[in-house]
Formats: structure tokens, C-alpha cells, sequence
């Protein structure tokens, strides 16, 4: 009679502890800053998806503050700790082997989310969840051509040089650009995402006589910058087009009010849920996907009521 309740007790334990594997389950995430709009949203979004897993997920957040060695420092402390995963916002793309060399030898899953190492050819137990950044410079490029009529002169503002999503967002643009030899870059300055850079860029360009149709942005920050040096400049709103990435709750409130002429949405949330769900996945030894792509949608005044 005494074995079946040493067996029913045994199951219990087993289940209490099964139950709780995913409970105690610890996510280490850098992120390459805090100080960012759109990564704040990014960073909002891991949270809630965490916290809407039955047993909860643990996510520890750190701020790696654009620093390549803070953020080995906190990848390695993250290791030490023995989390169950680490999910990585790098702050230099060309600067991740050590971050991917220090996982893979502690045989902790490592996911990279929205920045792509620019090696491409990762090693098993480390999956990126992103946007084709080359995708974005595209299409805000080709509307901006449509509405320029295929000439003019534009300027372009380029995000933080060390990160290949203003590379590869920019070889979108200028891919474009080889369609339409009548449209010539009069300049190209990164404002490293910032509003206040791209405001004062603009402003000293306009200030030095340069003159455009059109400002090709990375992101929305620096977009709203540009449109804000444009009004205090006394330009008549939508008389300079201007386009930005992200489609941030900014981004989309300046296309409303008609400061900015389009954005490309970059969606926050998708790349949270991809990278939380992947990590998650990776630390249970399920099944996942090495690159997991979140599509890029145009946001133009006839549309940007659906986004949120």
C-alpha cells in the first residue's frame, strides 16, 4: 500500500519541478541603449511578452549605453549567472564575435535582435530575429521618387555609422537612386539617430544656401528633427518632402499632421515577440529558425490610421 503513495508523491515532485523549470526560466538581455525611442519600445515589448507566459519568464535587462566592452562585460556576467538564455540588441554590428564566441562555448543560447551581425554565418545555438534594414531604405526611397517626379535634390541622414542598419538602409535608398539619374544627393551626414542632430543638420545646411526637394532619414528621430529645422526655418509644411524609419507613435503623429511625408514601419512588437519566443524555444531545446525575418509595411498618410 506504501508504494503507490511514494509513487503518487514522487509524480507530484516531478511535476512541481517540471512546473517550475519554465517559472525559474532566466533571460539575460542587453541592449546596445536605453536612451533610444524606438528601442524603448523594442524593450517595453520583450517585457510584456515575457510576462504573458502562464509561468512568467524572467528577463533581466541591462544597458550596454553604446559601449562594446560594457556590453561583453554584461554578457559574460550574464553567463556567470547561468540565465537560460541571452538575447542581445548589439550596439556594434561588425563587434559581436566575442559576444557569440563567449555563448557558444558556455553552450547558453544567444539571440541577436533587431541588428544582424555582419558576419552572416553564425554558429548553431545562435539565431538573429530582424528586419532587411535594405528593404526600408527602399521603399521610402521609391515613394519619395514618385512624388519628386524623378528629379530634385535630397539629403540624407544617416544613423550611427558603426550599425549596418544604416548601412544596409542606405544602400536601399541608393538603389533606388540608380533608377533616377536626375535625383543627386546635395549631402549625407549621419545625425546618429538623434532628433536634435538632425534638426541642427538641416538648420546648417539651409543656413550654408544648400538647397533640396526631399530628406531621406534612418529613422523618425532624426526626420522630426529635420521637419522641425524646416518650420522654425519658415519652409511651408509638405514643400520639402521627408521620410523616415520606424513608424513610431511620433513618426506616425508628425505623417498626420503633415511634418512628415512617410515613414516605413518597423514593428517593435513582432521583433520582441520573435526574439523572446525564439529564446525561450532555444532554452526548452525546441526547434527554431536561424534568421527570423519581421516584414517592413510604408506608412503614407492614406494608411497611417491602421498603425498603432
Amino acid at each position: 500500500m506504501k508504494t503507490p503513495i511514494r509513487f503518487t508523491a514522487l509524480a507530484l515532485s516531478l511535476m512541481f519541478a517540471s512546473g517550475a523549470a519554465l517559472a525559474d526560466m532566466k533571460i539575460g538581455v542587453s541592449m546596445s541603449q536605453f536612451d533610444d525611442t524606438w528601442l524603448t519600445y523594442l524593450r517595453e515589448s520583450m517585457d510584456k511578452k515575457a510576462k504573458s507566459y502562464p509561468d512568467g519568464v524572467q528577463l533581466q535587462f541591462e544597458d550596454a549605453r553604446s559601449d562594446v566592452v560594457k556590453q561583453l562585460s554584461q554578457v559574460e556576467s550574464f553567463i556567470s549567472q547561468k540565465v537560460d538564455a541571452i538575447v542581445v540588441n548589439p550596439v556594434d554590428t561588425a563587434a559581436t564575435k566575442k559576444i557569440t564566441e563567449a555563448a557558444v562555448k558556455a553552450g547558453i543560447p544567444l539571440v541577436y535582435v533587431n541588428r544582424r551581425p555582419d558576419d552572416l554565418k553564425l554558429p548553431k545555438g545562435v539565431v538573429t530575429v530582424a528586419s532587411n534594414d535594405l528593404e526600408a531604405g527602399e521603399m521610402q526611397m521609391q515613394y519619395l521618387a514618385d512624388k519628386m517626379g524623378g528629379k530634385g535634390d535630397i539629403v540624407i541622414l544617416l544613423g550611427d555609422l558603426a550599425n549596418n542598419s544604416t548601412t544596409n538602409r542606405t544602400k536601399g535608398v541608393k538603389e533606388v537612386l540608380a533608377k533616377y539619374p536626375n535625383i543627386k544627393v546635395e549631402q549625407e551626414q549621419t545625425g546618429i539617430w538623434l532628433r536634435d542632430k538632425g534638426m541642427t543638420l538641416v538648420n546648417d545646411w539651409r543656413t550654408k544656401g544648400r538647397k533640396f526637394e526631399a530628406v531621406v532619414a534612418n529613422n523618425d528621430e532624426m526626420a522630426i528633427g529635420a521637419a522641425m529645422a524646416l518650420s522654425q526655418a519658415g519652409v511651408d509644411k509638405g514643400s520639402v518632402w521627408i521620410a523616415g524609419v520606424d513608424g513610431t507613435p511620433d513618426g506616425l503623429n508628425a505623417i498626420k499632421k503633415g511634418n512628415m511625408t512617410v515613414s516605413v514601419s518597423q514593428d517593435a512588437k513582432g521583433q520582441a515577440d520573435g526574439s523572446i519566443d525564439t529564446a525561450v524555444k532555444m532554452a526548452k531545446n525546441e526547434p527554431v529558425e536561424q534568421a527570423v525575418w519581421v516584414p517592413y509595411r510604408l506608412i503614407t498618410p492614406q494608411n497611417v490610421d491602421t498603425f498603432k
